[in-house]
């Protein structure tokens, strides 16, 4: 199982998710689990969860994968909550054979909408604990991986319950300051030519950057527009990138206060 949330680089809540998944499992069962950390951005979560499930897809082997995914800010609400309630919790089936589970909060599933075959609520997740993950979450995750859904009491629900994402935005900012965006290589088509410069408008700044056919496309120091790493083979999204001799901070050097879930406009 893999565990996206905004909570991962925090060793005793991943213990402590770890402490229970296991608890849950029936005693002849064993599965791995990772951590993949997220930003309080669900658009951010979002994308993680996306490019996930690409290489799983391309790469290894979904029939077999539980993702739980968990990023909510209680973006629904500018009011307290009771009993600590969040968004509901949902189950999705996908396309590829993958399970995934997690809060439908903000648009945490919605790079992913379209390759959820089955959706499902899981009525009275949404509340009862600070630590749903732990107190809550586990025990569905396990059930899951053990192909043990039809002892949870779900109700089929639509894919429009999913968000839409309609702008482009930040994705993730990788550790060498590459900002890689939602948008893909497929959207120049017909704008830009390989070359040419790209109107960039990110975080209230405005830039141009040098459209090219990879990262390394034109000088060191020079702030380029690139098909990226990320996304489908056949149509990655784009990245913004300068490339330095000694890596440090790529585009930050140009947005140095962008973040991923930024909106950002390529014109």
């Amino acid at each position: 199982m893999i565990i996206i949330a905004d909570y991962c680089q925090d060793t005793l809540t991943t213990q402590e998710l770890k402490s229970a998944f296991i608890g849950h499992l029936s005693s002849s069962f064993s599965s791995q689990l990772s951590f993949v950390h997220s930003t309080p951005s669900t658009i951010h979560t979002a994308f993680l969860l996306k490019q996930i499930l690409i290489t799983e897809s391309r790469l290894g082997d979904p029939n077999n994968l539980v993702i739980f995914v968990n990023t909510d800010p209680r973006l629904q609400t500018i009011k307290g909550v009771k009993l600590s309630q969040g968004a509901q919790f949902v189950v999705a089936k996908l396309k590829n054979g993958a399970w995934l589970c997690g809060p439908n909060a903000g648009h945490s599933f919605s790079l992913i909408r379209e390759e959820i075959e089955y959706l499902y609520l899981y009525p009275n997740l949404d509340k009862g604990s600070q630590f749903r993950s732990r107190e809550l979450y586990m025990r569905v995750a396990a059930l899951l991986v053990e192909a043990k859904q039809d002892e949870m009491q779900l109700e089929e629900i639509r894919n429009n319950d999913i968000l839409v994402l309609n702008e482009f935005y930040i994705g993730h900012i990788d550790n060498y300051g590459n900002m890689k965006t939602t948008a893909p290589n497929s959207f120049m088509k017909g704008k830009h030519e390989f070359g040419e410069k790209v109107k960039i408008t990110l975080n209230g700044q405005n830039k141009e950057a040098v459209y090219t056919d990879n990262m390394f496309g034109q000088e060191p120091g020079m702030l380029v527009l690139a098909p990226g790493s990320s996304g489908l083979p056949n149509d990655p999204y784009l990245e913004l990138i300068i490339w330095q001799h000694y890596p440090d901070t790529s585009a930050r050097k140009a947005f140095p206060q962008a973040k991923p879930g930024d909106e950002i406009k390529l014109i």
